[in-house]
């Protein structure tokens, strides 16, 4: 009994020899070379190939590209990208975006020239080194903001919820670092915030062309509606006034009538009597809506809005949302219009059009009181 409780403790003993996490780190990085120069274009330009010798560590390593600032000493990289092939490959593919991204943390301001360094992190479990070379790259960026929010807010006294920026108003993401809001504008003054809490990124509007980090925009005068485009990757801003919204009759060719503006991105005329008009081939009632508006220099214009579809059928109390939503279109006088649901003929109604931020798709809608 005793050979075999030996055996037992013997033949369950561990294998505690030590993992060993020594690591080199990489000894020379190839390209971009030393001191190479590029001029940005997040957007549409090639992204760079970084390359280094691998390290001559036994076993599986990971690499990260490390970039700090030209005096540092990458102990706080500003920024680290992971090699390709999830780590392992002795190169990086980094886009211009994340470059230019890169740049602006570095402290190199839109429109501006100036450099910054990269190294190699080389990893093995918890133990990590940086690679004893770096190379300087130098930079011009575009004009533009590097780090784009997701949300963007209009707050102060000119708007239509005032300066409690918990309050602010959303606008609506069309892209990537763009944005748009159909708003009114007061005398006052307003900024734009990347959220409604907190200590945000402010931004601010000037010569209604351009956006800035800081500051506020000034409002004077009358009382008016926009829109407000607003292009963050290029730090550009159009504000076009809306001057009207008609609701225009296809077979009579006309503006039926205006909707005024009540706030929160929609238009409405309320009790109003909808008349559809009798062709010789019977009733006919299609419409789209003119927009009126005017740019920054007083030019005035039209767009019209309508349906997606050039031709539409009836719609019924059991049509999709859809049938509604509000696209751009061109002038023609019966192409992609909506129709007039028939049990709304000779029946006081709410004519609404919403451009609200928050819905899925800018629509309009015509309910029987």
């Amino acid at each position: 009994m005793i050979i075999l409780i030996t055996m037992a403790f013997t033949s369950c003993k561990k294998d505690t020899r030590a993992l060993n996490t020594d690591v080199a780190p990489v000894t020379a990085l190839n390209a971009p070379t030393n001191q190479a120069s590029f001029n940005l274009q997040p957007t549409t330009g090639p992204s760079v190939l970084f390359t280094w010798n691998a390290s001559t560590t036994q076993d599986l390593v990971l690499y990260e590209v490390a970039f700090d600032k030209s005096d540092g000493d990458f102990s706080k990289p500003i920024y680290k990208v992971l090699s390709d092939g999830s780590g392992v490959q002795p190169q990086a593919t980094i886009t211009q975006k994340v470059l230019n991204t890169v740049a602006s943390l570095a402290g190199i301001a839109s429109l501006s020239t100036g450099t910054f360094k990269w190294a190699v992190i080389t990893s093995k479990a918890t133990n990590a080194k940086v690679s004893g070379d770096s190379h300087t790259i130098q930079v011009t960026r575009p004009a533009g903001f590097a780090i784009l929010p997701n949300t963007l807010y209009l707050s102060g006294t000119a708007t239509e919820q005032g300066d409690d920026i918990t309050k602010g108003i959303a606008f609506k993401k069309t892209g990537d670092g763009t944005f748009e809001l159909y708003t009114s504008l007061q005398p006052g003054s307003y900024t734009l915030v990347d959220k409604n809490s907190g200590s945000p990124t402010v931004y601010s509007i000037q010569n209604n062309t351009m956006v800035v980090a800081g500051g506020s925009t000034a409002i004077t005068g009358t009382k008016n509606v926009y829109r407000i485009s607003i292009d963050l990757s290029n730090a550009a801003a159009t504000l076009t006034q809306i001057v009207s919204v008609g609701f225009f009759s296809a077979p009579d060719n006309k503006v039926y009538f205006t909707l005024p503006y009540i706030g929160n991105s929609q238009w409405e005329i309320a009790n109003t009597t909808i008349v559809i008009p009798k062709e010789s081939y019977g009733l006919d009632s299609r419409y789209k809506y003119k927009f009126v508006v005017m740019d920054s220099a007083g030019n005035q214009s039209v767009e019209w809005y309508g349906s997606v579809n050039s031709d539409n059928p009836d719609p019924s109390a059991t049509s999709p949302l859809s049938y509604y939503y509000m696209y751009p279109v061109d002038n023609s006088q019966y192409n992609f219009c909506f129709k007039i649901i028939p049990t709304a003929n000779n029946r006081n109604c709410n004519v609404n059009v919403n451009y609200s931020p928050g819905i899925a798709n800018y629509t309009n809608t015509i309910t029987i009181k």
